[in-house]
């Protein structure tokens, strides 16, 4: 996923608190949806309504963190609390976030834990059914929270969810409708640099951006490793892939819902413009890909017949690097470093998924598992 950097304060320079409420309106306006049948939130107490914990991580993030609470407050689901987390914010931040007016609790880190430990520590702050992990550089449209609830109650076995998020720049073009994994394992944003429009249908993908991703209680508790949702070894940026993967691999669905609309800024344009990314979180990316498929990867026989195609990518990417942006390779001696304790983490998931199979095919009165084939 991405995090907001200082230069984002360019993309969002105008758009003040109607103009955003006009641009979702705006992007939303091609999407609709049958709400015929549905019960309103307003039709049932508060309390009997499924608990939402919108979590925020904060970093130098004054440009946009009093509009992100302000479409926050504006939610029309009832039920939902707000915990900030800061990382050591050396701008004005902690100051706009105390000036907001609405009910929040915020966690002040004394230095910059990442974004993957800051939301961690969010999650494990409050109780809630659902999570709504959320980037300070986006804006939600009021219903978002309301739709992905609605539809995670209906089908239970969705353990995560997101609306088409859409670049704050203007152009009214799509920052992703989910992620999508593709075979060379480079997972990016689904309908990225297209309209909105040709992404009308809701649906099942491989996973959700983490700028404002929901999550159920039920699946982070279920596929959480050595007590951490989001992996800290990570520190930030592709935690959600590795989050979508594991889900998938323990029989979680995520889903698209197009009605859900947010807004989302980023501090360095589009993701193919490296020369504006700062050098540490191309590090973070490249490290972060090789620990996600070390985890999560099958390495069986279709694996290992798609290895040669593999090995051609990764060698003409490896010399692109090496030529174009040799810095980034600097990161090789970390990565070697948290790669046994990758593998510690993927026997974990392993046995999940053992222990996952083991109780579908065994009837819950048997006495004993079957003998295995041949003895």
């Amino acid at each position: 996923m991405d995090k907001p950097g200082n230069g984002t304060e360019n993309a969002i320079d105008g758009i003040g608190e109607n103009g955003a409420e006009n641009a979702l309106e705006n992007a939303a306006e091609n999407v609709t949806g049958d709400e015929s049948g549905t019960e309103s939130p307003s039709d049932r107490p508060d309390e009997n309504l499924p608990s939402v914990a919108v979590c925020i991580v904060t970093w130098n993030s004054a440009a946009w963190i009093e509009e992100c609470l302000a479409s926050v407050r504006r939610q029309t689901w009832p039920n939902v609390s707000v915990v900030v987390v800061d990382n050591a914010s050396t701008d004005d931040t902690v100051w706009r976030i105390g000036r907001v007016d609405m009910d929040l609790r915020l966690i002040r880190n004394e230095r910059n834990l990442g974004f993957a430990a800051g939301q961690n520590l969010a999650i494990t702050a409050v109780d809630a059914d659902y999570y709504l992990v959320l980037n300070p550089d986006v804006w939600l449209a009021p219903d978002y929270v309301e739709l992905l609830v609605k539809i995670m109650e209906e089908r239970p076995e969705i353990g995560s969810a997101a609306g088409g998020l859409v670049r704050a720049d203007g152009s009214g073009i799509l920052d992703s409708a989910g992620l999508v994994m593709s075979w060379t394992r480079r997972a990016v944003d689904r309908g990225a640099g297209r309209l909105p429009e040709e992404f009308g249908e809701p649906g099942e993908v491989f996973g959700v951006s983490g700028a404002a991703a929901m999550y159920a209680r039920r699946m982070i508790r279920d596929v959480s490793v050595e007590g951490e949702f989001f992996d800290e070894d990570f520190f930030a940026y592709k935690e959600d892939v590795d989050v979508a993967w594991r889900a998938r691999l323990l029989g979680w669905t995520a889903w698209y819902e197009p009605r859900a609309r947010a807004l989302h800024a980023r501090g360095w344009g589009e993701r193919s413009d490296r020369g504006r990314i700062p050098l540490e979180i191309r590090r973070h990316s490249y490290k972060n890909r090789y620990l996600t498929i070390l985890k999560n990867e099958n390495f069986n026989l279709e694996w290992w017949l798609r290895l040669p195609g593999l090995l051609a990518v990764e060698l003409a990417w490896h010399g692109y690097l090496l030529v174009r942006d040799p810095k980034v390779l600097g990161v090789w001696p970390r990565l070697l470093e948290l790669m046994p304790r990758a593998w510690s983490k993927r026997r974990a998931l392993q046995e999940k998924r053992v222990d996952r199979t083991f109780s579908a095919a065994v009837p819950p009165d048997a006495a004993a598992p079957p003998a295995p084939p041949g003895g």
